[in-house]
């Protein structure tokens, strides 16, 4: 031991040394809250002052406490009334284990009902909020205001009479008032420690369900990840058995990713909800006791001569004896030594990381880094034992600390196994691989010029292409404020007139008007912007569509209701003439299409029917299916009885800004409801046109692809 004492040896104690500051810096770090928690006082927390939706909260302090009684949330409400307030509180997360009860110390064993009331604030009262639940010991209730929410096991008053069970919960629910009222019965009679050990969590539930998923899959990652590096070692070991060091590495990870699977978020419950819980424990414990033995092992294999004798037999000895332990004793014995077996466990990496050092000093490949790697692991696993004893702040680490040192060791193996090789071997190799990649790279280089010419040639289309829309987009800037400028101008002239007249006072009795010009003029303003921006974002194709197959005579009987009252309050018939389609029950069009914007687009329209139809006129809407180019296209009509329109203005009226006013109708408009209405049926893949004389009435004919043909009876 001398030797580490010595000036060589400073560097090797630098970097232990700055590991442990930096694992210790680590855990100040994350077991330092982030904000100030908020802790429950003789079963009330006020959250008044918290937005659960974002912040989610853990619901930690004083929980009323009945001890040996199995109360519903109705039976503790005639309690509190006949008896008033509870006198017993328990701290939360903790176990009712030691808890002083009348002079006496509890037991790890038996049964209780927990209370906490909530007051939320106004915000979260109206959200969906959730609850979620870590693995409590060993089997639980849960109301919220008097629901049943969660049940895990089955809640009993003694071990016949019970079930228990681990599992993590997340639970939804909708708050009608803004307070909570929880109510938990807990049993326990098969571990040394019962009651709620873990923290429970409140808050919205987007954000319980995102945290939720990431803790999952972060779970589901280093379970994955340790299942295939073990599997790799023992193949390797499969294939070359003189080497004992990938046989004992590959069962140690093997038996963390299945021991991964029984922590965090209960993987293997999710899987197997019915797995027996006893045999579940078991192999939890027995693979926690023989890792140490088997690390030992591995050492040895890697570093040989650094593992003494009598320590090999004692660990054989120790090992053996709690693996016996395990398997023949209920877990409410075994449990107990979970402290034990932690110790044990402990001291084995303690004792590799004593031979590690002196193997570092000695500048021996490998050391160092198994020596800085066992460092993090010690730390995250002992900070394990503290957690799942209730001693420490920072939650399940092992599994990511254990994951690190496999992923280490696997370099380090794959280190050693390539040292392994002779010289000859690997320069042969060497040199048939280089030889291999020069007659590829001459076979294919023709094939990788081709190859980085097509990336490059795709590069440039993207970029033309995003020049185009940029230059389309900037196009349609331009078109927008050439339109506002044009269709604005009269409406202002007209607005600057009105004011300097009330200012110059020409006719004082008038004022009253001019404002009522003025005001309708700003209207007619604003509306025209709206308009204008909106069809400007259609011609630049920046208006998305959310496309869905609609059944389009139900879609249809919905607009006609919707719209019913507004014609009929003009003064005009409303009909809806869909009987064809209804009579011939084999024949039920539907549309790809976003039902909002099209719904806006055939309002267009009836509005337009509605201003060129006098009072005492008729609107009609009508549905026909029919086939163009072999293909059943659905066709609405909307017809009116108004005035009419030139047959040689039929095209112009879908233009922007095209206005027809007859004279003497005294009509007014944007001109741009019917170009909207074009703009969305064309991007529905669909056309519309117009019918009319000139004299009496006009029609318009909108037509969409139909993507199915169902058949109703």
């Amino acid at each position: 031991m001398r030797e580490i004492l010595r000036v060589g040896s400073r560097k090797v104690w630098l970097y232990i040394i700055a590991a442990v500051i930096g694992l210790v810096t680590g855990y100040v770090v994350l077991s330092s809250p982030d904000s100030p928690r908020l802790q429950s006082e003789e079963g009330i927390l006020d959250l008044t002052q918290a937005q659960l939706s974002t912040n989610p909260q853990k619901l930690t302090g004083n929980w009323a406490f009945y001890w040996q009684e199995l109360l519903s949330p109705e039976d503790m409400r005639v309690r509190s009334a006949r008896e008033g307030n509870q006198d017993h509180w328990i701290n939360i997360p903790s176990s009712w284990l030691g808890y002083p009860l009348e002079g006496q110390r509890l037991s790890g064993t038996g049964y209780a009902t927990f209370g906490l009331v909530v007051h939320l604030s106004e915000q979260d009262r109206d959200e969906m909020l959730a609850l979620r639940l870590s693995s409590i010991f060993n089997a639980y209730k849960l109301w919220v205001n008097g629901e049943l929410l969660a049940e895990v096991g089955e809640v009993g008053q003694d071990k016949h009479s019970m079930t228990p069970q681990l599992e993590t919960k997340l639970v939804y629910f909708q708050p009608e008032s803004d307070t909570l009222e929880l109510v938990m019965q807990v049993s326990n009679f098969q571990h040394h420690r019962g009651g709620i050990t873990k923290d429970i969590e409140l808050g919205g539930s987007d954000v319980l369900t995102t945290k939720t998923n990431l803790n999952l899959a972060r779970d589901m990652f280093i379970t994955a990840s340790l299942l295939v590096i073990g599997l790799y070692n023992l193949l390797l070991f499969m294939l070359r058995r003189k080497d004992k060091a990938p046989l004992y590495f590959g069962l140690f990870t093997v038996l963390l990713g299945i021991r991964s699977l029984f922590n965090g978020e209960l993987i293997f419950t999710q899987w197997l909800p019915h797995f027996p819980w006893e045999l579940q424990f078991k192999i939890e414990y027995l693979i926690l006791c023989l890792s140490g033995y088997i690390i030992t092992m591995y050492f040895d294999c890697i570093f040989p001569n650094y593992v003494s004798r009598w320590f090999r037999l004692g660990t054989r000895i120790v090992t053996g004896a709690f693996c016996i332990l395990v398997v023949v004793t209920p877990a409410i014995i075994y449990t107990k030594f979970l402290l034990v077996i932690g110790v044990m466990v402990v001291l084995h990496m303690i004792y590799l990381m004593i031979g590690l050092v002196q193997a570092a000093v000695r500048r021996m490949e490998g050391a160092l880094i198994f020596l800085l790697v066992s460092v993090v692991t010690l730390v995250t696993v002992v900070n394990d034992f503290l957690y799942f004893n209730g001693w420490s702040l920072v939650g399940n680490t092992s599994p990511l600390g254990l994951l690190i040192f496999t992923i280490a060791q696997l370099i380090l193996l794959s280190s050693r196994s390539t040292r392994t090789a002779s010289n000859e071997e690997r320069i042969t190799r060497e040199l048939q691989y280089v030889n291999d990649k020069l007659i590829e790279m001459n076979m294919n280089l023709e094939q990788t010029v081709q190859e980085r010419t097509q990336a490059l040639s795709t590069v440039h289309d993207d970029l033309q292409t995003s020049y185009d829309r940029l230059l389309h987009s900037e196009q349609g800037r331009k078109k927008l404020l050439a339109y506002i400028t044009h269709d604005l101008r009269m409406p202002l002239s007209s607005m600057l007139g009105y004011v300097e007249a009330i200012q110059d006072r020409v006719k004082p009795e008038r004022n009253e008007q001019y404002l009522k010009y003025i005001r309708e003029n700003t209207i007619r303003i604003n509306r025209m912007i709206e308009e204008l921006s909106f069809l400007s974002h259609l011609e630049t194709g920046q208006v998305s569509y959310r496309m869905e197959p609609v059944q389009m005579i139900p879609f249809l009987h919905g607009f006609f209701e919707q719209y019913e009252l507004v014609v009929r309050d003009a003064g005009l018939d409303f009909i809806l003439d869909i009987g064809d389609a209804e009579d011939r029950r084999s024949i039920l069009p539907v549309v790809e299409m976003d039902a909002k914007r099209i719904e806006q687009a055939l309002f267009n329209l009836v509005s337009n029917a509605m201003k060129f139809t006098s009072s005492g006129g008729l609107v009609r809407i009508a549905l026909v299916v029919e086939v163009v180019n072999h293909a059943p296209h659905a066709v609405i009509s909307i017809q009116d009885s108004g005035m009419g329109i030139p047959p040689d203005q039929l095209e112009q009226i879908f233009e922007r800004n095209y206005r027809y006013d007859r004279p003497g109708m005294g009509i007014e408009g944007s001109g741009l409801g019917l170009a909207i209405c074009r703009e969305i049926v064309q991007a529905h893949g669909g056309m519309v046109r117009a019918e009319s004389d000139g004299k009496m009435g006009a029609t318009f004919y909108v037509t969409f692809p139909c993507t199915v043909i169902e058949g109703k009876g």
